[in-house]
Formats: structure tokens, sequence, C-alpha cells
């Protein structure tokens, strides 16, 4: 018998079998989506917290010839990068002059040697038509061990129109001076003169990750977007239900926040209320802030309260437009986690605060409960509530976290997101 040729026979393997079965191997990765903010506007109109003065940042409520860093923190960290700026809700084309990622040193300082140009099709500016957005090309950045958050610089050359903006951000930003010109390549941020808790035309940031990746999508309205958390303190119920993921299965998790203060289902909040305020209605804004997420395979959705106690529509209402965004939601192969909405008696405007919406809200709970539509249920109800008082938040949450002192009975605050993000089961993650 002839001896067997184990060279060749090795030969023949490695042209046939990938070299990820050998020792080591290569991972696959895809576009994930690490952070993200829901568009509205245009600027000023949505409710900020603990926003300066913008008189001279922006005056006419517009850019002209000035720069803005604006600071976000990745849920997930790589080395390949994108952004995604929008102009949804501008009144003509804009133009975004100069753009730079890079990783956040303090304030508006960078880490040395870190600030990385971004181009749009291989060209440095990019314009973008009203109602639209636009995707960066890639760049490589390593963040290096112990990044927190990244720093994206935009130049607004000329007079920019309207603003698309996040309203609420609770992380300072930076603007420079009108007229100042073109800063985004200065890793020094002396220049930006100027803080911000609101985010401008950026709405996404991607990174290559592994393609087991799973992003959540956090949906809602203002008790998810972070009313009233620390600011800077990244201590929303979704910063905390994404370390918590982390903590038991590692970097396979990104949670994303798709949320806008006074937001709602499907009512609007009549006048003199600020309509506009509220961002476009879920069910509108679902294609846009929830399926164009790259890598989303769960959502969870928290929001009714506005609807109710903001423009006081009937339990049977916001169940009727929860189960068209359920539906939908499935027809795209998700799934989708309900959370049952937190007390607000006590609150004094609107009818929030009022016994009417206190039932119409336990209506709704039970829905989301027993109801068989959602995927998975957490009861933020429960883990926030006064058991002596049911319909009111436990006065330990009460509080206004934020800018300081007593809260306004409706939004929980850091301790209530703490006891929030600890209500999940996260076996239903897997």
């Amino acid at each position: 018998m002839d001896r067997p040729n184990h060279r060749a026979l090795f030969l023949l393997l490695a042209l046939i079998i990938p070299a990820s079965a050998f020792a080591g191997g290569s991972r696959e990765e895809k576009w994930v989506a690490t952070w993200s903010t829901s568009p509205q506007g245009p600027y000023p109109i949505g409710y900020t917290v603990g926003q300066p003065l913008m008189t001279y940042a922006l005056p006419g409520d517009v850019a002209h010839e000035q720069s803005f860093r604006l600071i976000v923190h990745p849920s997930v960290w790589g080395e390949s990068w994108r952004i995604r700026l929008s102009n949804n809700f501008g009144n003509a084309p804009i133009v975004i002059g100069h753009a730079f990622i890079g990783v956040q040193k303090t304030g508006s300082t960078l880490v040395p040697g870190t600030n990385r140009e971004l181009r749009f099709g291989g060209r440095r500016s990019v314009t973008i038509p009203m109602g639209a957005e636009a995707f960066s090309d890639p760049v490589e950045l390593a963040a290096g061990e112990g990044a927190e958050a990244l720093a994206v610089s935009l130049y607004a050359p000329g007079t920019s129109g309207p603003i698309t903006f996040h309203a609420a951000a609770f992380t300072t930003s930076y603007i420079s001076f009108p007229g100042t010109g073109d800063l985004t390549a200065s890793e020094n941020g002396d220049a930006y003169a100027n803080s911000t808790t609101s985010w401008y035309w950026l709405d996404g940031l991607e990174v290559r990750a592994d393609s087991d990746t799973h992003v959540v999508v956090a949906f809602g309205d203002s008790i998810t977007d972070g009313f009233f958390s620390t600011l800077n303190g990244e201590d929303r119920w979704p910063n905390f239900l994404d370390r918590r993921l982390k903590a038991k299965f590692g970097s396979r998790f990104s949670v994303v926040n798709e949320a806008i203060g006074g937001n709602m289902v499907v009512a609007v909040r009549p006048a003199p209320g600020c309509t506009l305020c509220d961002g476009e209605r879920a069910f509108i804004r679902l294609d846009r802030d929830v399926f164009r997420q790259a890598g989303v395979r769960t959502v969870v959705w928290l929001e009714g309260i506005n609807d109710i106690g903001g423009a006081d529509a009937t339990a049977a209402q916001v169940i009727e437009g929860m189960k068209t965004v359920i539906s939908r939601v499935h027809a795209r192969g998700l799934r989708i986690f309900g959370a049952t909405l937190t007390p607000s008696s006590g609150t004094a405007f609107g009818s929030y605060g009022t016994a009417v919406t206190n039932t119409q809200r336990n209506l709704v709970n039970e829905f989301i409960r027993h109801g068989g539509w959602f995927d998975g249920v957490v009861d933020f109800d429960a883990a926030t509530r006064e058991p002596a008082n049911p319909g009111f938040l436990l006065p330990a949450f009460n509080l206004q976290s934020t800018t300081g002192g007593m809260g306004d009975f409706l939004h929980p605050s850091r301790p209530g997101f703490v006891a929030m993000a600890n209500a999940f089961d996260l076996s239903l993650f897997r």
C-alpha cells in the first residue's frame, strides 16, 4: 500500500476549509448601531433640560460659519466607524462643510492623535436634501483602553437654515461662536466656547462589530429619553440596562435610545400645548427610529402616559395604537417587549395627575401585562410605585437629578431608573 502524502492532504484541506476552522480564525463583522438619538425640531422646538441661554451661540436659531463638537457615548466599541446626519426637519438642503471624529479627553478637548477626518462619498463636505439623511464613509479609529466617549465635530459654512436636532441630550456638547469658521480638526477644544445640552444634525453612530451583536432599541418618551437623569451621568434606564446586559453577556448587546420627550403613541397634544415639541408620534417615526437601526433585533417600548395625561386619550385608543405598532414590529421579524406605564398622580400639569388618568393608565398596563401581544413584559409600574399609594411614584424616586430639587411626580430620575433597569428579566434577551 502506498504511504499517504500527509503534506498534500493538508494543502488540499487548506484550500477547501475556511481559515476560521483552524486555531484563531477571523471573525465575521457587520455594521451595528452603537449610539443613536431621535431627530426632532427644527431647533429650538422641543423640551430641553439644563440648556444654557443660546441667544449668542445660535442667534436667529441657525448656525453661521461655526463648528459643533457633539459628545456621544457608544454602547459597543470597535475600530471602524461611520456617522449618520439628519436634515429631517430642515426646510432646505443643509451643508456640512467638514467633519471629524475623535476620542473625548475632557470637555471639548480630544485625546491627542485621535481626531480623524470623515468623508462623504470621498468628499470632505456633504449637502443633505430637505427631509433626508446622509452617512459618512467609514473611518478607522482605535479608541484605546479607557475611552468613554467620542466627539463628532461638524462645521456649518454660511448660514444653515432650520436645524434638525435632539432637544434633551443630558450630555454636554460644545459650539463655537458664529463666524469662527472651521475648527473641526482642532484637538484643543478651547475655541468651542459655548456649551449645550442638545445634539445637532447628528442622529446615529455605527461601528463594525461581531455579526452576532444584538441591538436593543429603547423606544419611548421623556422617561426613556432620560428626564431627569444626571447631566453627563449616563444614567437613563437604557444605560443601566446596557450595563446589566454587558455584565451578563459581554459586548454582544448594544442598547440605543430612540426616545423623545413628550412623545405619544397616537394622540396629539391640543393647544396651547407644544404639539411639535412632542415629536412625530410613535407609529409615524417607527420606520426611521427603529427599523433603520443596524442590527436591531429587539424593541423595548415605554409610551402612552402622554397620550392619556397630555391629550386626554382613552386607554382603548392607546391600546389600538399599540397593536398597530406591535404588528408592524412583528412583521419585520423583530421582538418587542412592553414596559408598563409608571405612576403620574400628583403631577401638576395637564391631566397627568388626575384619578381619571390613573384609571386609564392601569387599563393600559393590564393590556401590556396580560393582553398577549408583547413578546415579553417589564413591569416598570411595579418597580417605581409607592405600595401604599400605587398611583404615585415612590417618594425616593420623585427627585430632579439633572438640575436639583424635588421631582414633578412624573419622571422617576436616577434612583428610579436604577430600579427600572433592575426590573428586567435578562433571560428575555437570550
